[in-house]
């Protein structure tokens, strides 16, 4: 019997087997993952061909990339049918059509700025983009810092520094932006979601979470944030329960409507999460995830080999109420 997840409106059930790939290809650490318009699905991964793309129902239908990325972290959609793709590998950013023409390129291929300096980038993470057009890029694992862009890719502002307080960063992961134009970093290991304004001024946070990795914010008249928590990583509390991995889906003041979390919540079972890293929802409310289940395989489950694959993508589809 498939288990169904969730709470309330918010409830899926998995799609096992969906994804079907072309004879002998493997998705590696899919970290981030995009829908466009006609509910076409992009898989930015770590393996040999690093934008899959597939439709609905799962079918392949392209991929392109190779040879231009080097370490995939974190896609965002643009509203002109273009993507933004982090290379947390190579500190850039690029924004690209959807057959993967870059039409924008933001730091410079494998040359880091240096550690903590505050200066893009150190492996960057994600990219977010206003409503005006404005270009939000954390930069998360060797800096603690957001940079803003102008749409030409010229920097107006940087804020954020290493710490625990508000307006500081331990890993900033990811990042969106809502309709109104407020910013919202996933603040990994500081365990919450913070909020800015447009010009990085603190305005709020969202705690109770575990290690947030991944955001996605839907649109439309009320807006949802679902937020891919990592589960425990220590061998002390690795299995200890009611602590993810897991989404939450949130409303902008920070109520939590909703945890999506199989029983028990850690594995490679259908709905099971290893490490959701990134995730998307299409117009049927069908939501993405993206895991990098197989660098995280080991910490997981030391004692256990890796499968070869192991599943790094699932759709899970939203039950319709009665």
């Amino acid at each position: 019997m498939t288990q169904t997840m969730g709470e309330g409106e918010y409830r899926y059930q998995p799609a096992d087997g969906w994804m079907k790939l072309p004879p002998g290809w493997v998705t590696l650490d899919v970290a981030a993952v995009g829908v466009d318009r006609h509910d076409n699905v992009y898989a930015f991964n770590r393996g040999e061909h690093p934008m899959i793309v597939f439709d609905r129902d799962g079918n392949f239908l392209r991929s392109w990339g190779e040879g231009l990325f080097n370490r995939a972290h974190g896609i965002s959609m643009g509203p002109d049918d273009t993507i933004y793709c982090t290379d947390d590998g190579d500190h850039t950013m690029r924004q690209c059509t959807l057959d993967g023409k870059v039409l924008l390129e933001i730091g410079i291929p494998n040359k880091p700025s240096p550690f903590m300096s505050g200066e893009p980038f150190n492996r960057c993470t994600h990219t977010a983009l206003s409503p005006r057009g404005d270009i939000y890029i954390s930069d998360g694992y060797g800096n603690a810092r957001v940079h803003k862009y102008d749409p030409s890719g010229r920097r107006l502002l940087s804020w954020g520094s290493s710490g625990t307080r508000p307006g500081q960063f331990n890993i900033a992961h990811n990042i969106c932006c809502d309709a109104d134009g407020w910013v919202y970093v996933a603040d990994r290991e500081n365990h919450r979601v913070q909020v800015f304004d447009g010009n990085g001024k603190f305005e709020t946070q969202w705690n109770n979470l575990h290690r947030p990795s991944g955001l996605y914010m839907t649109s439309g008249a009320c807006p949802i944030c679902y937020i891919a928590e990592l589960g425990p990583h220590l061998p002390v509390n690795i299995d200890h329960p009611n602590i993810g991995p897991r989404i939450s889906v949130m409303d902008l003041k920070g109520n939590l409507l909703a945890t999506v979390e199989a029983t028990p919540a850690r594995g490679a079972g259908p709905g099971q999460f290893i490490s959701p890293h990134g995730m998307a929802v299409d117009s049927h409310g069908d939501l993405y995830v993206g895991e990098v289940a197989h660098t995280s395989w080991p910490r997981s489950f030391p004692n256990i080999p890796r499968p070869n694959p192991v599943r790094c993508l699932q759709k899970l589809v939203r039950v319709k109420a009665a």
